[in-house]
């Protein structure tokens, strides 16, 4: 039975709001004390409008994912058109055409091409690592269970994933030694025009290397940028030099691409800047354009063939949702791409503060700790995103704060 607090559809947008307070949870914050929320009545290509009428340009693609912009008439209609067969079958012993014509390795490295469908990014990295954990117990190597990194990653919320993100900077801190330890070497140091890698990045690669690969199944990396752990783009020699040591070692080496795929760093993957491919890849986010929550791990033939032949005879994991058709009809579009910009302060900003002095000017940008950053939808007109940047550059100086510029348009 519905609670009796639950407000009527027709209940006033105050009325909406103080429920909200009361009873909602929202991402990162405290249900006690929580940061205020603007309610949105629609959005539309790249702005947001508000109940209150008041129209923002939004720089943020909803946590990145909705590249298209809001309100897609091609996503649109290949909801409506899909929810007339139907809008979800499990995908244990079924398919369907939705999820055999999504395409992905039409886009992808052309040794990748094992691919397995999961509902969101977080989930698909717990499949990454549980597949390469999996393949070397196939392997016979029951003992190469642990997983490398590098400090400054972030992988997602769930529980092997906050396991690799940064043990100090990131936000999972707290659970501490309840989380499985993890080798971490430090961030890569290597700017990402150098000509040549740097000795600092060398020395701990072939260190690392020398002591952990005994006891590592894979190595996890987001390619070219660390996004929310920093936005610190680095060389794709990096990742070559890391390449060579995978195979040195026995290692498999996953590239987390669910922020940097489908052209955010002006490729339509990151693993594009490097004459490499990993065994395992993740991607999602603007997987579907920001409409339905689907990610993928896709595996190369010999990874996929590896797990399957060991053990129980098959990967272990299936999600509920996974391959849900309303998702997969909806990533079937082409991309483009425009920029990315961050501005990195010395403190971190008071979130509260900062958006509301964002709303005023009339855009959407949901700072991260330290980082004021834009990740605007790809369909942004020039005007658009002109608003976006003035408005950055006018809260950071109204901060008073000395800041970090750093720019990577492409």
């Amino acid at each position: 039975m519905a609670s009796q607090t639950t407000p009527k559809q027709s209940a006033s947008v105050q009325e909406a709001l103080e429920f909200d307070r009361r009873h909602l949870w929202h991402p990162y914050t405290s249900l006690t004390n929580p940061l205020p929320v603007y309610p949105v009545k629609a959005a539309k290509g790249a702005e947001i409008e508000l109940e209150t009428g008041q129209v923002l340009v939004d720089g943020m693609s909803s946590w990145w994912c909705a590249i298209h912009g809001y309100n897609h008439p091609a996503l649109n209609e290949a909801i409506v058109t899909q929810t007339q067969s139907m809008s979800h079958v499990m995908f244990g012993g079924l398919t369907h055409r939705p999820a055999v014509d999504l395409g992905l390795l039409s886009i992808l490295p052309q040794s990748l091409d094992c691919i397995f469908y999961a509902d969101s990014g977080s989930v698909s990295v717990e499949v990454a690592l549980k597949m390469a954990v999996q393949y070397a117990f196939a392997r016979g190597h029951s003992n190469k269970s642990n997983i490398m990194t590098v400090k400054g990653g972030y992988h997602g919320d769930t529980w092997n994933a906050m396991s690799v993100c940064d043990p100090v900077t990131g936000m999972h801190g707290i659970f501490g030694s309840a989380l499985p330890s993890r080798v971490f070497l430090p961030p890569p140091a290597t700017p990402f025009d150098a000509e040549e890698l740097c000795q600092e990045d060398v020395d701990a690669l072939e260190t690392s290397f020398a002591k952990y690969a005994a006891s590592s199944a894979a190595f996890i990396i987001e390619p070219i940028v660390q996004g929310a752990g920093g936005m610190r783009f680095y060389s794709p020699l990096y990742l070559n030099k890391l390449r060579y040591l995978c195979n040195q070692h026995d290692v498999l080496m996953i590239f987390d691409e669910i922020a940097t795929g489908f052209g955010r760093t002006g490729k339509m993957f990151a693993t594009e800047w490097t004459d490499v491919t990993p065994d395992i890849i993740t991607i999602g986010k603007a997987l579907t354009g920001g409409t339905m929550t689907m990610a993928a791990t896709i595996a190369t033939r010999h990874v996929g063939e590896t797990v399957s032949g060991g053990g129980p005879g098959c990967f272990m994991h299936g999600p509920t949702f996974m391959g849900n058709p309303l998702a997969c009809c909806c990533g079937r579009s082409l991309f483009d791409w425009k920029s990315n910009e961050c501005i990195e302060l010395k403190n971190p900003v008071n979130m509260g503060i900062v958006q509301k002095m964002f709303v005023e000017l009339g855009v959407w940008v949901r700072p991260f700790g330290k980082l004021v950053y834009l990740m605007p939808p790809y369909v942004i007109s020039k005007d658009q995103l002109s608003k976006l940047t003035s408005a950055l550059l006018h809260v950071v100086k109204s901060l008073e704060l000395k800041t970090q510029l750093c720019l990577f348009i492409v």
